[in-house]
């Protein structure tokens, strides 16, 4: 299954989901990042100068590890296409209207937004917004 490409129906079903917990980003060296895999990060990246996890704040604190700011993740409950075009730009400017910074990650199934942990509730608020604008599905 490839997921939804028409931007109006990704919009009006995206159902923003506020998942538990606070997540923080933190970097290791590629070399070390089987020694870290135990920490369950909801997901990582591999660039030249290291690898960067997104871990929950608990597990990366009880590491040891630095950390970026507490982020909460908020999971848009439609299964989106890869190829899908605008819905990143529709819901970073609802965001940044907000004043709330977004960091993204599209996965296969979903799109998942981690935002500041003090302006989730916010968030969510303004991605419902968002979708209601759009109509039902």
């Amino acid at each position: 299954m490839s997921g939804v490409t028409d931007l109006k129906q990704l919009l009006s079903g995206m159902r923003p989901s506020l998942v538990e917990g606070e997540f923080v980003y933190c970097t290791v060296p590629t070399s070390a990042l089987s020694d870290h895999m135990h920490l369950e990060p909801v997901g990582f990246f591999r660039e030249r100068e290291g690898v960067t996890m997104i871990l929950p704040l608990v597990a990366a604190r009880e590491a040891g590890l630095a950390t970026a700011p507490a982020m909460r993740m908020i999971t848009l409950e439609i299964h989106s296409s890869l190829e899908a075009v605008g819905l990143t730009a529709a819901f970073a400017t609802a965001l940044g209207n907000e004043g709330i910074s977004a960091n993204v990650v599209a996965a296969y199934y979903h799109d998942h937004i981690f935002v500041p942990a003090s302006d989730a509730e916010r968030a969510v608020t303004a991605l419902r917004a968002l979708s209601a604008a759009e109509g039902p599905v």
